[in-house]
């Protein structure tokens, strides 16, 4: 396909029209070029593939196909090797299928849990959310499939969806979340970018040209097309000038006529629409060009292939006495509508049509395990049945061990509606206790997309995170039960203790359509470790059945420059009986300094290690100047204060086991400017700044010989040296004696600037 040669023949109309979708799924055709349609999928954990007769909603059923994890299943995994996996498997399916572009991930933070599409998105940490990211596109793209990473950007909420505006400085942005989507355009390439719902900082997303274009393109190298999310856009041609390249779904022809009458008045440029048309056709140009005729998709296998993720995802996050794994010899009382009919995904544009669903109580009765069953509560119902508490209590009674499969129905969490607090049902709160009262040996699997809270915590001795790990979720979570696989998920958010300890508590859903983002970087544990606040389980947590040490941290040397890249290594031994997977975290922990508020610790390297038991590991580690930076608004670029940086290493961000210290020389002060208004104290750390000083120290007694220290009270000395550093230089004069004149001052401001620019 010669694209330039295309673009050269199409009508103006036609060009139009290759910026919008043809129906709910497909881009236009233009069939006298030879111009094939495009088609779309929802994902990004499974085909949400409708038959031709797809409807002008897309919400009618789609063809059987395979969920995998749900995004919050699969950041637990901390494994960059299984999204690639199960990014391949997904790639083939849609070449199986004729698709052309899968629509996910999806990497927007989890800035409350709240959220009720966190079960699609990774973690509250840009880091993970990213690097999973980044290997999912990496899979799915090695298949000749494109991808669409969303939601860009700030779509932390589905109240007012489509109208609130997330409202953030700068910085935050940056650091937080730009950041997620960063690492993924830049290392992965993904063919396409969706574009997010509301309006950032006024400016809805679509219109966004400073996000679309300056850095999406400018600062980050995007070369793919970017496309609306599905009714996304409010101006068409604003949006085509932004860098908004396809809209979708069809506007059924009355924006592409908006489009071709803007051009013919002259407010639309033709060379913005050709190149939107070119983005658009070089697209489908990659996937005509990689097209697998011969793909199958095998939904039987990419069950299997899901299994075996959703064991690695899943978290076990108590386990108290070892009550786990458990005997395969003793009797177990599965309790909860769950094990027999597991929440396995939410509800929304990602909910798969499953060719088959796997139950935990299916999967171990194929393994002959001695297990009994009560259903426990109705999975829809927030009000305690009676008469099945009774008969579940009767059957933990009765067993060894119960297991209570429990967690948030499909009500409570899904796309389109946010929840309004973190609870789950009254009648599965009522029987987690019922049951851990008849029986002291009771376990918790839990099946949620977001972090509840455990009233019952100390009643259970242990609980396993099954988060919504796919159709094959039953399975997974019976083998790790039952110990045929060892659990080595760790969390990729915080559980708080309650919904009011969360950073974004106050300011979450906002007020009408103004969404503040209050907080700042101070998302997640980034809020929780700085506040010294206690939670329910901490950000990176994850138990096993063997244990670990993570030891012996070290730095190729002691001190860098900004500019030098800090290789660190990290021991970590296996010093349990049996086989197993651990997650070494690496954190940085920054001085405090003057120059900004920051958190007390980043992740900002991982690295998942297996080891046999008694085996010892060395993990490497290369940390950039990114590792140690924020991002300063004066400077509009990334900045290390110079200063000591402790880097940090264990399995949580809550469990730091070894460390060790650098001193990075970078930035000593931020530029500013200087006038008779700036506070002397600011300008003390600068190098040279107090020998220009010194002529005037004698205007706050600094240098006038008095012996009495205490003349104005105890303290008297620390409160001059106070009263200097916060005072303008402008008040050497009234506070001086007569020693200080105005020009003197002026004449003194003109010499600060020549240091300072030196």
């Amino acid at each position: 396909m010669n694209i330039k040669e295309i673009i050269s023949q199409l009508t103006l109309e036609e060009k139009a029209g290759l910026c919008s979708g043809g129906d709910f799924w497909h881009t236009k055709a233009v069939e006298r070029l030879g111009v094939p349609s495009l088609m779309m999928s929802d994902g990004p954990h499974g085909l949400r593939k409708q038959d031709e007769t797809a409807d002008n909603m897309g919400i009618n059923e789609s063809i059987k196909a395979v969920c995998f994890p749900t995004g919050s299943a699969a950041a637990a995994s901390f494994d960059r090797e299984l999204m690639e996996k199960m990014g391949q498997a997904l790639g083939n399916e849609c070449q199986a299928e004729n698709i052309a572009v899968i629509l996910g991930p999806a990497v927007n933070i989890k800035r409350s849990p709240l959220c009720g599409r966190n079960f699609e998105y990774y973690s509250e940490d840009p880091l993970v959310a990213g690097e999973t990211a980044k290997h999912f596109i990496k899979g799915v793209q090695s298949k000749n499939v494109g991808t669409s990473i969303k939601h860009f950007y700030a779509n932390n909420q589905e109240h007012r969806r489509m109208s609130s505006s997330s409202c953030m400085d700068e910085r935050t942005a940056r650091e937080i979340y730009l950041a997620a989507f960063e690492n993924a355009v830049k290392e992965a390439k993904p063919w396409t970018v969706m574009c997010s719902y509301n309006r950032i900082n006024g400016t809805y997303a679509a219109d966004d040209k400073k996000a679309l274009t300056d850095i999406l393109r400018g600062e980050w190298g995007f070369d793919g097309y970017v496309v609306s999310d599905w009714g996304a856009v409010s101006d068409r041609c604003t949006a085509l000038e932004a860098g908004m390249d396809l809209e979708m779904p069809s506007s059924f022809g009355f924006r592409d006529a908006e489009i071709v009458q803007a051009v013919k008045d002259g407010r639309l440029s033709e060379e913005v629409l050709d190149t939107a048309v070119e983005r658009v056709l070089t697209i489908l140009e990659r996937h005509l060009s990689g097209r697998d005729e011969n793909a199958v998709f095998d939904r039987d296998a990419d069950h299997e292939l899901s299994r075996e993720i959703a064991a690695e995802c899943m978290v076990l996050l108590k386990n108290e006495e070892n009550i786990l794994p458990l005997d395969k010899n003793e009797s177990i009382a599965f309790i909860g509508a769950f094990a027999e009919n597991p929440r396995f995904q939410g509800g929304g544009s990602s909910h798969i049509n499953s060719h088959r669903v796997e139950s935990a109580l299916e999967y171990a009765n194929s393994k002959g395990y001695n297990v009994t069953y009560a259903k426990g509560y109705e999975a829809e119902s927030n009000e305690p049945d009676e008469v099945l508490i009774t008969e579940a209590v009767k059957a933990a009674q009765n067993a060894d061990k119960a297991v209570v499969f429990a967690g948030l129905p499909d009500s409570f969490e899904s796309e389109g509606f946010d929840r309004s607090h973190m609870r789950m049902p009254d009648c599965q709160n009522k029987l987690i206790s019922e049951v851990s009262k008849a029986n002291p040996n009771t376990v918790v699997v839990l099946h949620n997309g977001s972090p509840v809270e455990m009233p019952w915590i100390n009643e259970v001795k242990g609980i396993l995170e099954a988060y919504l790990a796919g159709q094959a979720s039953g399975g997974a979570a019976a083998q790790l039960l039952f110990g045929e696989k060892n659990p080595c998920g760790h969390l990729a958010e915080t559980f708080p203790i309650k919904l009011e300890d969360n950073p974004s508590y106050l300011s979450f859903f906002g007020e009408g359509d103004y969404a503040p983002y209050r907080e700042g970087v101070f998302v997640g544990y980034r809020y929780y470790s700085t506040k010294k606040m206690p939670v329910l389980f901490p950000f990176g947590h994850g138990l096993s059945y063997t244990s670990f040490n993570i030891s012996g941290i070290t730095t190729d040397r002691t001190s860098y420059t900004d500019k030098d890249c800090v290789k660190v290594t990290v021991n970590i031994t296996n010093t349990g009986e049996r086989q197993g997977k651990e997650v070494v975290q690496l954190y940085v922990l920054p001085e405090k300094n003057d120059f900004v508020i920051r958190p007390a610790m980043e992740l900002r390297a991982y690295e998942k290690v297996a080891l046999e038991a008694g085996e010892t590991k060395t993990v490497t580690f290369t940390l950039d100047k990114r590792a140690f930076a924020y991002y300063d608004e004066v400077l509009d670029g990334w900045c290390v204060p110079t200063g000591d940086y402790t880097i940090a290493a264990g399995n949580s961000s809550a469990n730091l086991t070894a460390q060790t210290v650098i001193h990075i020389d970078g930035r000593k002060y931020i530029p500013m400017e200087i006038t008779q208004d700036t506070l002397l104290g600011d300008l003390l750390h600068i190098e040279g700044v107090m020998d220009v000083l010194k002529p005037y120290l004698g205007a706050f007694g600094q240098d006038s010989g008095s012996s009495d220290e205490d003349a104005m009270g105890a303290g008297t000395s620390e409160m001059l040296e106070a009263m200097m550093r916060y005072m303008p230089i402008r008040n050497l004069v009234p506070f001086g004696g007569g020693s200080v004149s105005c020009e003197e001052c002026a004449e003194l401001v003109k010499k600060l600037k020549l240091v300072i620019n030196e």
